[in-house]
């Protein structure tokens, strides 16, 4: 079993930066992918990027340039920086793991609150 615990998020204004962090704990398989989701009041849970550990990363094509993600391997971290917030980058973001082998399941964090606002 594979618990995922977020941290990092929090109310910044406009233009702002925040960073989240993501730590993975338990039976973790490789290869497999992290990701970040969002889900704003109303509308359904989106991708917002992913990095596999074989470093492959992809971004949302809305969210190019403005966020990175990063990982450490060896600590099953996963990392999102946002940059140039805007007030519709509001939403919960969840972390997700996948592994890439077999048949097994992925695994959620609970999800940490990010608020763009003036």
């Amino acid at each position: 079993q594979v618990h995922l615990v977020e941290s990092g998020g929090g109310l910044a204004q406009p233009g702002g930066s925040l960073r989240l962090s993501c730590a993975a704990s338990g039976t973790i398989y490789s290869p497999n992918t992290m990701a970040w989701y969002r889900q704003a009041p109303g509308k359904q849970r989106e991708l917002v990027a992913s990095s596999t550990s074989r470093g492959t990363n992809y971004y949302a094509d809305s969210l190019k340039g403005r966020f990175t993600i990063s990982r450490r391997n060896a600590e099953n971290t996963v990392y999102l920086q946002m940059d140039s917030l805007k007030p519709e980058d509001t939403a919960v973001y969840y972390c997700n793991l996948r592994p890439l082998v077999g048949s097994l399941s992925e695994s959620w964090g609970q999800g940490t609150q990010v608020t763009v606002s003036s």
